[in-house]
């Protein structure tokens, strides 16, 4: 067994991760980074938010990133019946990037991990944490067991867990919590896109939206490889039989926007399946640990805001840790936990009212309202935190309040839906 000695550990090599430690070593900090698996490897969460380019060049990050040439994301595009909602990045209420990337993310975390190399980093793969003790000061002793079985023990003032959906910290510490979210289910896979049409038709992220809970991802990629994933309630992804290859084809047939270019596509690899994926957590903090990204909360997929807040999570916890190092008081309640906690409550409000049908009203109802639509883009930018925002300020009400008063101008109509 070898020893070892840090100012901070991070648990996990994603984007989380790699924002902290990239940050942290800037700053003059001593990091280790411990990643259980070996780079590239599959990954969920490929859609990214203009948010996180702030995020990305703060961290130095950026550049190695535009160099990949991935497939641009300049907004969205939700598809009901034969209602289009399109939102564009560059009409948004909040000021910011008009645009970020779609990516696989086994090649754009690998990117992001060989640049901390770079950048002169320790980054171990095929590390597993095994084990944490913590001391009464908040400093900690961290246990790794390697590939070949060799241990490993790692001391930090600090630990940064940012193990995703592994939540290395949340199941040591009994952490987890349930979800307040309904409960969805997704398979997903990837496909070589072979009737991929040219263009913005092509290239532009689209859901295909089928109900109130079920609906279709596609997210192009410059390589000329898609994800495509669907998602419903727990009940109704169950109800398809076999395996993940026969279900996720199965399903592919209710979607009458994309049935005909995915008919008989072969998928890259088995498709996945992933049963109540929203997770919680009963802290985000503790002394000499903080959680971030997906080890902390995941929500849900359907306005891609994972990486998101992955990157803001990671990137505070490593201002504040290193401005704890420097010797100056961190309140972490405020600083961190309330903080995160405001943007996580925004977005939880939109996945629920997307749920409950509400939002769809507000993104499907016609004449749009240029204004709102503004309002409600800069929320599916990320940028979840700007108050100046009604739809961020008053996001617990804005969105039923609206969706009444669609449903009473479509009564006096005598529209029923």
């Amino acid at each position: 067994m070898t020893d070892e000695k840090v100012d901070v550990l991070i648990i996990g090599a994603g984007p989380s991760g790699c924002v902290a430690a990239a940050y942290l070593n800037r700053n003059g900090c001593d990091v280790k980074v411990v990643e259980k698996n070996k780079f590239p490897r599959f990954v969920i969460g490929e859609s990214l938010l203009p948010r996180c380019m702030d995020h990305f060049e703060e961290a130095g990050l950026l550049s190695c990133l535009k160099a990949e040439g991935y497939e641009v994301k300049e907004g969205a595009r939700f598809l009901k019946g034969d209602v289009v909602c399109n939102f564009d990045f560059s009409k948004k209420h909040t000021k910011g990037w008009d645009w970020t990337w779609q990516v696989p993310r086994a090649d754009f975390d690998k990117v992001l991990a060989d640049e901390l190399v770079k950048q002169g980093v320790d980054v171990c793969f095929e590390q597993e944490v095994v084990d944490v003790v913590f001391n009464e000061d908040g400093s900690s002793k961290t246990t790794t067991k390697s590939k070949d079985g060799k241990f490993n023990t790692i001391k930090a003032k600090y630990i940064v867990d940012s193990s995703g959906y592994g939540r290395v910290l949340p199941r040591l510490l009994n952490l987890e919590k349930p979800s307040e979210l309904v409960k969805q289910s997704a398979i997903f896979a990837h496909i070589k896109d072979l009737k991929r049409p040219e263009g913005w038709e092509g290239s532009r992220i689209t859901f295909d939206v089928l109900d109130t809970r079920t609906w279709l991802w596609v997210i192009p990629f410059s390589n000329g490889v898609t994800s495509i994933g669907y998602v419903g309630s727990t009940d109704f992804i169950e109800t398809f039989k076999g395996t993940t290859s026969e279900r996720l084809t199965e399903m592919l047939k209710l979607s009458n926007y994309f049935k005909e270019r995915f008919k008989g596509v072969d998928f890259l690899f088995e498709p996945i399946a992933i049963s109540n994926y929203s997770k919680s957590v009963k802290q985000l903090y503790g002394k000499g640990y903080v959680l971030t990204g997906n080890s902390a909360e995941f929500l849900d997929p359907v306005f891609s805001s994972g990486v998101t807040f992955a990157t803001e999570s990671a990137l505070l916890s490593a201002k504040l840790i290193t401005k704890a190092l420097q010797k100056h008081a961190v309140d972490w309640e405020v600083e961190y936990s309330d903080y995160i906690k405001k943007g996580v409550n925004v977005f939880a409000t939109y996945v629920k009212e997307w749920y409950t049908g509400n939002l769809q009203k507000l993104f499907f109802h016609r004449p749009e309202n240029p204004e709102i639509k503004k309002q409600i883009c800069s929320v599916l930018a990320g940028y979840v935190w700007d108050d100046t925002n009604p739809f961020v300020k008053n996001h617990h009400r804005l969105i039923k309040t609206v969706a009444h008063v669609i449903d009473m101008e479509n009564k006096k109509k005598g529209i029923i839906k």
